[in-house]
């Protein structure tokens, strides 16, 4: 448990320097690229929140971002949401076998059917989706020109595992 919490912490930080990279870029106007990668990447955070809490998943469409920082506040929200609902995560939830509604489109995909998730399983799948997706974001930030901030586990443990600075 001790290790998803802090690789969460992690990941609400590096969320934030990635996200303050591309909102104080020059390079950046509204690049469709980075605005589908950060929305893919919060909506499936998202996703999964509500499979942890037992709640419908109900996803506002990317059109519904007007801006860069309509969606950074998005992004936000769900990270500040995620440390309200800490405390609820003991040893026992995380042991939970999870029902994940979209498994049945993998199950087409793999051609065979899912075997059982537990939540801390999908827990680890979330911070892995949102570190791969980061990484294109911050590829696609090098392409453009601009600078991609540094956001490996190691440096934000080595920094003092400072909390995130949303802009």
């Amino acid at each position: 448990m001790k290790y998803i919490k802090d690789l969460f912490f992690h990941m609400h930080w590096a969320d934030a320097q990635v996200w303050d990279a591309v909102l104080t870029s020059d390079h950046i106007a509204d690049d469709a690229r980075i605005i589908d990668l950060f929305y893919h990447v919060h909506s499936v955070q998202r996703a999964f929140m509500a499979v942890w809490t037992n709640n419908p998943i109900a996803m506002p469409k990317r059109e519904h971002f007007v801006s860069l920082q309509q969606l950074a506040d998005w992004g936000r929200t769900y990270h500040m949401e995620m440390m309200e609902l800490w405390p609820s995560f003991d040893t026992t939830r995380l042991e939970e076998v999870m029902s994940v509604p979209w498994s049945r489109f993998m199950e087409q995909r793999m051609g065979r059917k899912p075997d059982t998730v537990t939540m801390e399983e999908t827990m680890l799948q979330v911070l892995q989706h949102s570190t791969y997706h980061r990484g294109q974001i911050n590829a696609r930030l090098r392409e453009i020109g601009a600078e991609p901030p540094l956001t490996d586990y190691i440096t934000w443990l080595w920094l003092g595992r400072p909390a995130p600075e949303w802009k």
